[in-house]
């Protein structure tokens, strides 16, 4: 991707983007982000992030405030998260994923070896369970383990594009209910009290399980394992048959890329069009610490016209 309008008043970009899969991701290459970009820089990037649903920056050994500022380009900066802490009083803006304790609370040690986090590792989009869901998250490493710890993204507009046209037709009118819970795998104290600071305050939003991009008009899956609770209008059993095949869609690997961390890399996601995972094969004891922000983004709506509604909480700002 490069820039084509010849205008003397327009700074030039060198911004290119350069595919690394199938179906998702593109390494972004020509930009430095510890500057101030150019207008014409962030609409490159922001094509780029339409286009591959996810677009990955190497050697970009930026600051939290830098951070925060990039992220400010392409909208509102939401708070770190709806019920988790940020990382300090200064950045309330962005989420520690992994290394620190901030979450815990005091009684917990996360040297203990019962620390363990036990959270079960599904393909998630981030904060559905409010009504207007992020536009897109940022991530960037602190600390990255030697070997592992990958991160993989899905395309859902793939895996929405890739079912038969019956079922197309069946779940472009149905709508599911999603809320803030997390699923344990093993009850240790760092994963209870974890849990327990996650389901503080209870949100539950009623969205449309295909959602119309609000700037493309691709339509994707919405569902996912971490915070869709049940179809509405179905019966448990067919709530759950169904929300089987559409999972193994969203995490079929065909629609997926896998991104590994290096010091200086970021990744920017489009959260209204993508699901993601992180993969928990790093080497134990080695630390793996990222820094998230959101971007604040907008009510689903679906192909019926359905837009999400509130049943608890609210939204995201």
């Amino acid at each position: 991707m490069t820039v084509t309008e010849d205008r003397t008043d327009v700074p030039a970009s060198a911004v290119q983007a350069r595919p690394v899969a199938g179906y998702i991701g593109a390494e972004i290459t020509g930009v430095d982000l510890s500057q101030e970009l150019t207008d014409q820089e962030v609409a490159d990037i922001r094509a780029a992030l339409l286009h591959h649903k996810v677009v990955f920056f190497r050697d970009q050994h930026i600051t939290a405030d830098q951070q925060i500022a990039f992220g400010r380009r392409f909208g509102e900066v939401t708070p770190a998260h709806p019920t988790l802490p940020p990382l300090d009083d200064d950045h309330p803006e962005i989420l520690v994923i992994g290394g620190e304790a901030a979450y815990y609370g005091p009684s917990v040690d996360a040297s203990d070896e019962d620390s363990y986090f036990g959270l079960e590792n599904h393909f998630h989009t981030d904060v559905t369970f409010v009504h207007n869901p992020p536009l897109g998250s940022i991530l960037r490493a602190v600390e990255v383990p030697s070997q592992g710890g990958d991160t993989a993204w899905s395309n859902l507009v793939a895996a929405y594009e890739g079912l038969s046209q019956p079922i197309k037709e069946l779940v472009d009118g149905l709508h599911a209910v999603h809320r803030n819970e997390i699923h344990l795998e093993l009850g240790s104290r760092r994963a209870l009290s974890l849990r327990a600071t996650f389901n503080s305050t209870p949100y539950w939003t009623e969205h449309p399980v295909v959602r119309v991009h609000p700037e493309t008009g691709e339509k994707a899956l919405f569902v996912n394992r971490n915070f869709t609770s049940h179809i509405v209008g179905l019966r448990n059993a067919e709530s759950r048959a169904l929300l089987e095949l559409l999972y193994a869609q969203v995490e079929n690997p065909r629609y997926s890329v896998r991104f590994t961390w290096r010091p200086g890399s970021l990744a920017f996601w489009d959260n209204r069009a993508t699901a993601h995972l992180a993969a928990l094969d790093a080497i134990p004891g080695e630390p793996r610490t990222l820094h998230r922000i959101t971007v604040k983004g907008d009510v689903p709506v679906g192909p019926d016209g359905f837009r999400s509604e509130v049943l608890e909480g609210g939204a995201f700002s």
